[in-house]
């Protein structure tokens, strides 16, 4: 296990022959490989965030009727007509948000498809984009196989705030775009308006784009909003939104997501998604109108639901000798490990999976100077109670 699984080919001992260089310096998801070492020593897995828990009835029952109904064949590449229309129904209602289906939405294979689509779209080699770090660890391969380069902003526990002049530090000439995720993954941080509107001004001062990843954005706690930045002054046309079903309805698996953005910008994100991906399921976009017309009550029902986890964990870790970061959004509690006299995130995570019988994410896979995450680790709270109690069960044995 090491920074972004990068490590040396376990059969020659080097690059393989024809390796692209672009991707010479990451190999596998830190993320995923802890998934892998969870089933192979049957631990619980708080490592990846999907549900352990049934999507919503009603939502399978609907994309079982379109498979039925045999709405098996490709849709518009774009997406399926009336899923984009569910779509801009549903940022009007939200978000008071104007969009044109035909020309403003774009459907993809998830959101990490909408993410390396858009930079694929937009950026040129040598062009910069601003990550704040800890980031999700796919930012990195995604700037590399674009061919950019990454400018880092760093957010500072325990309220993960960011230093203004820090950020405008980092907008220069070549800068082609900010990325903001928020809420955010790993460390559950809602971006308040007055910190999107200085982000804001700095992308129309310095002529550059918000790409923003808003998977989270119904998952929210203790009074946090999440407010798009393409509804701020003057970014409607320089905002590109990235969303998915995967984390508001718990179906990760689906990958089903889309991007919002102007005509220009959309026209170019659809011609890499295109021949990138084709196009998403169709019978998983019919069953996403449906989602997309679920009542208010029914994402109430969800942050309420995911606070009680939130709370569960948090408590379990203080109880075992952890020293969690309280999130405000999202489904991730980033916690110091210090306590537990280990030399780094990464001798500690692989312990706890191998010995102790659970899963965690190092958080050095977050950073990019991974000393800085050194002493961090990041579990998900996405799990059944039962799920979270037999983890408190195995990490009391840390204190023994």
């Amino acid at each position: 296990m090491a920074k972004s699984s990068v490590r040396p080919n376990q059969v020659t001992d080097r690059r393989p022959r024809f390796e692209a260089q672009r991707t010479v310096s990451f190999t596998e998801s830190v993320i995923r490989e802890m998934t892998r070492l969870a089933q192979i020593h049957t631990a619980v897995n708080l490592a990846q965030g999907f549900p352990d828990f049934p999507a919503p009835a009603d939502l399978k029952e609907a994309a079982c009727r379109a498979i039925n109904d045999d709405q098996n064949q490709y849709s518009i590449t774009w997406g399926a007509k009336n899923f984009r229309q569910a779509i801009a129904a549903k940022y009007r209602q939200w978000h008071g948000l104007e969009l044109d289906p035909e020309r403003e939405i774009t459907v993809c294979c998830g959101a990490t498809e909408g993410m390396i689509a858009t930079l694929l779209a937009v950026t040129n080699p040598g062009d910069e984009v601003i990550v704040f770090e800890p980031y999700y660890e796919n930012y990195h391969p995604d700037t590399l196989l674009c061919g950019a380069t990454r400018r880092i902003v760093s957010l500072q526990a325990p309220d993960w705030t960011f230093d203004p002049a820090e950020l405008r530090q980092a907008f220069n000439a070549r800068t082609k775009a900010i990325i903001i995720n928020s809420p955010n993954n790993p460390t559950g941080k809602v971006f308040g308006r007055e910190e999107l509107e200085l982000i804001a001004s700095l992308c129309e001062e310095h002529d550059c784009l918000a790409i923003t990843d808003e998977i989270y954005e119904h998952i929210l706690f203790d009074g946090a909003t999440h407010i798009p930045p393409i509804t701020l002054a003057n970014m409607r046309h320089r905002s590109v939104l990235i969303n998915s079903m995967s984390k508001t309805y718990s179906v990760t698996g689906w990958r089903v997501g889309w991007v919002i953005a102007s005509p220009d910008l959309s026209a170019s994100i659809r011609k890499v998604h295109d021949f990138l991906t084709v196009g998403a399921a169709t019978p998983l976009q019919q069953a996403g109108v449906h989602a997309l017309s679920l009542p208010e009550s029914y994402y109430a029902h969800l942050s309420t639901d995911y606070v009680q986890r939130r709370d569960a964990i948090v408590d379990i870790l203080k109880r075992t000798g952890f020293k969690p970061f309280v999130p405000r959004g999202a489904y991730y509690v980033m916690a110091d490990i210090s306590a537990f006299g280990f030399p780094n995130d990464q001798a500690f995570a692989a312990h706890l999976v191998e010995n102790i019988g659970v899963a965690a994410v190092p958080g050095s896979s977050f950073f990019e100077n991974a000393a800085l995450g050194s002493q961090l680790i990041r579990f998900c709270f996405c799990k059944k109670f039962e799920t979270l109690h037999a983890a408190e069960e195995k990490l009391s044995r840390l204190a023994k």
